[in-house]
Formats: structure tokens, C-alpha cells, sequence
């Protein structure tokens, strides 16, 4: 089955928990296996928490996973990562508005922790990065993010309100009747 610019997402749920309230993602393991469960692995492990959504531009991203945000110095943000990479899964599903990919330098071989969610289509990212996820509710927590003040280098200035508190994943067997 060819993904389209739609998918009824059928794999595990990730919660992710902010000050201005919880993002719902369906994570998509039909289309991007690999990343999905290197995502799952780090969120169990509390990889993500405490880190901040470094990086925002409004009308194309909202970034985050950078373990440097925690108590690095903002010349390092943008620059970490998991300690290791792991291979692009490039599918025919297209970046539209809330669609959640992995981050990457330009190796398109570097992905590793960091990912960001969309604010609007962005077609030249198609093929080019791992989409993995779909917000499926929480869409006003990341147009808050969004719109958070930020400096000249695309960070918030209050790294505090765009802080990830943790992220928790639901298995797709428990995240319906919840």
C-alpha cells in the first residue's frame, strides 16, 4: 500500500506534554518502521524530557529533541543528538500541515533524535526527510509554540514555555479507549 497525502494511522500514540498542554501524534510504523522505534525508544528512555522546541519558524516548523536544550548553551542547540544515526525512510506521504518528521543535517543519513512538526504544507521536504507521525489532536498546543517570541536565530527567547515535559507513548492496543 502506497501512502497518499492522507493515512489512517494505525500504529502507537506519542503524548507529548507542554506547558501550554499535551500534542497527540499517531505514529506511523507502516511507513517508517526504524524511525518510529528509535523515536519510541528514546521518549521510554526520558530522552526528551526537560528538552525545548529549539528551533521555530512560523508557517514551517516547530523543532525539538535536541538534548542540548536541557543545560547547554544556546550556541549548541540545533547541534545534538542521540550519539548515534539511524537511515532515512522516505515515503510517498506528503508534509501538510501537522505532520511530524525527523530532523537532519545535511547528510541524509544524520537523522537521530531531533524531529519537528509542520505548520503548513511544505512540499520540498517530500522525499527528502522521514515523515513519521501526524498530530492528531493538540493542534492549538503547537500553533502556541508557534507563536512564541524568538530571537534572530529562530529560538524562543523563553526557552521555558517551549519545554517538553516528558512524552509518553500509548501502545496502539491501549491509545482508543482512553
Amino acid at each position: 500500500m502506497k501512502p497518499t497525502t492522507t493515512s489512517s494511522p494505525t500504529g502507537d500514540t506519542a503524548l507529548i506534554d507542554t506547558k501550554f498542554g499535551q500534542i497527540s501524534i499517531k505514529l506511523l510504523d507502516n511507513i517508517a518502521p526504524k524511525t518510529v522505534s528509535n523515536f519510541e525508544k528514546l521518549a521510554n528512555s526520558g530522552f526528551y524530557s526537560g528538552t525545548i522546541f529549539h528551533r521555530i519558524i512560523p508557517g514551517f516548523v516547530i523543532q525539538a529533541g535536541d538534548p542540548n536544550t536541557i543545560n547547554g548553551s544556546r550556541n549548541t542547540w540545533g547541534t545534538g543528538d542521540a550519539g548515534y544515526t539511524i537511515p532515512p525512510e522516505f515515503s510517498n506521504m506528503k508534509f501538510t500541515k501537522y505532520m511530524v518528521g525527523m530532523a537532519r543535517g545535511l547528510d541524509v543519513n544524520s537523522g537521530s533524535s531531533q524531529f519537528f512538526i509542520t505548520l503548513g504544507d511544505a512540499p520540498w521536504l517530500n522525499g527528502n526527510y522521514t515523515l513519521f507521525g501526524q498530530v492528531m489532536s493538540g493542534q492549538g498546543v503547537v500553533d502556541k509554540i508557534a507563536l512564541l517570541k524568538t530571537n534572530s536565530g529562530n529560538q524562543p527567547e523563553d526557552a521555558g514555555a517551549a519545554r517538553i515535559s516528558k512524552i509518553t507513548i500509548l501502545p496502539a492496543s491501549n491509545s482508543t479507549g482512553k
